[in-house]
This record gives structure tokens, sequence and C-alpha cells, in this order.
């Protein structure tokens, strides 16, 4: 598949009153990759702030905002435009030491993977485990097979919902729950993943749908969350479990993180009452160029 696309993002904060707005870190660069170029990329603030570019520690492009003056209103754009060239159908060249599992990770990506192979959250009573092992039918099994089991057990188990609240519930609570967003989808994913020794990592960005037909859309594209899980030879493999996917043929990621709350698109404060806030608006459109 090679297709043009540009990205519309649009976020817009009201308030009461006047306010002074703090420091602003803004992740919305969309992140190159084999299957994806970024032909170009800006970003427009009102009131006008002063913009420095970063890179965190894992690569993601941070824009840090310094705004000059108090202001009513905070609006803050985003539009890239990017050339997608993902195969619609991936053949993942999975080396032959872990084309099973169990396998065992080489010694330096082990020590580089760290902390992306490590359970996030708490297992009081291993329920979550045994959920996990519920997948695994017997040792060896085929690697990819079993991901792909993990990954389209949590659409048939958890009923989609669309939550506008910040945050991201627990595994056990999405289990417990039997709903969830993608977000929470994305979170159960990668937990499974690291119970099982692998090292996952979460990934915020776009999904484009230009049918209007995939879970978690709005329109010809919006917000998403999904997951990369890290196997040899192949390398980094993108699994979307809200739509049963393999592959980033209608992604578009923006950051990646260990954890869903480091990928968030804007994170920022404003002094002026703790009811100066008003309404907060996000606009993401995605469209084929």
């Amino acid at each position: 598949m090679h297709m043009l696309m540009t990205t519309f993002h649009r976020t817009e904060y009201s308030y009461q009153h006047a306010v002074s707005l703090g420091p602003h870190r803004l992740m919305l660069r969309p992140r190159e990759t084999r299957d994806l170029r970024l032909v170009s990329h800006e970003i427009e603030l009102e009131p006008a702030a002063d913009v420095a570019w970063s890179q965190d520690v894992a690569g993601n492009a941070i824009a840090s905002a310094t705004f000059r003056s108090q202001t009513d209103r905070l609006t803050i754009v985003s539009r890239s435009q990017l050339e997608l060239t993902a195969p619609l159908w991936p053949v993942f060249p999975i080396a032959a030491s872990a084309i099973q599992y169990p396998f065992l990770y080489s010694g330096d990506d082990w020590t580089d993977l760290g902390a992306l192979t490590q359970p996030q959250y708490l297992d009081d009573g291993g329920r979550f485990s045994r959920w996990v092992e519920g997948f695994v039918f017997q040792r060896p099994t085929d690697t990819l097979s079993l991901l792909k089991d993990i990954s389209n057990g949590i659409s048939s188990q958890i009923v989609y919902e669309v939550r506008e609240d910040e945050g991201t519930q627990s595994p056990l609570a999405t289990l417990g729950r039997g709903q969830g967003s993608c977000r929470d989808f994305a979170v159960l994913l990668a937990e499974a993943a690291r119970r099982l020794g692998l090292g996952a990592r979460l990934v915020s960005g776009y999904l484009f749908d230009p049918e209007n037909d995939l879970v978690g859309s709005a329109g010809t594209g919006s917000t998403h969350a999904w997951v990369e899980i890290f196997i040899p030879g192949a390398g980094w493999i993108t699994f979307d479990p809200t739509n049963r996917s393999v592959g980033s043929k209608n992604l578009i990621p923006v950051a990646v993180a260990r954890d869903i709350r480091l990928a968030v698109p804007v994170a920022g404060s404003f002094t002026g009452g703790s009811d100066a806030l008003i309404r907060m608006r996000v606009e993401v459109s995605v469209t084929s160029s």
C-alpha cells in the first residue's frame, strides 16, 4: 500500500477568564518508521509561544511551549503530511530461535528491552496471569499465533466503549468491567505480553479509516492507541487489539512509551482558579492527499 496522507489535530481549551499558562509538553509530531515517511509537520499555537524541540528517552519528538501572555483560550493545531507504505498483508521474518514460544531473548536484547519486559500492574491473587495462561494451549507453541490469539481474544471478551475522560483502566479493572477504550485494550495486551516475558510498548497516534468502518474511529480519522511487541528477527510487530489487526496499514504512530500516561498528546498547566477551565475540545482528521 502506498498512500499520501494529511493529518489535522486541533485541541482547544476555553477558560472563564484570562489565565496564565504554564509550560506545555506537546507530543504531536508523527514518528518516522520503515513504513511511514514524514514529509512535513507544523504546530500553530494561539496565543503565541516560544517552542523548543527535543527527544525523550524513547526517541519521541517533544515540543516544549512557553507562553508569553495571559489568555482565555488556548488553541493547539498540528498538521502533517505523510507517506505510508505499509503492506496490507505483512510477512514477519521472525528469527528461527523465536518462532516458537517460549524463547529467550539474547543478552543484549534483554538488557536493552529492560522495563518494557516488566509487568506494570499488580496481579493480586494471580487472576491476570491465569487469564493470560488460558491462551497458551501448549508449550512450545507458535509465537505469532499466540500473540494474535491474545489480541483477538481481547476484542472478543471486552466490549469497546468510547470514554472521553482521561486515564486508563488497569488490566484487572478492564477484565472485571468487560468494557474498555482503545487505551484499555492496548494496556491489556501490553501487560499480557509482559506476563509472558516479552518486550512490549504502548503506542499512541492516529487511526486512518477512509471507509469509516473500523472500531474506535470517528469519520476518516481519530486518535488511537495500540501495541508493539518485540520479536527477534522481525523487530517491533504492531498489534491493534481494538480492530484485531496485525501490521501498521491503518496506523500513524506519534509516540511510543512504557506507560500510556507518558504518551499523552498535550500536557500542561494554568494558573487562574481550579474552576477556570470551561471546556476542552479535540478535533482530528486523517485524509488521503
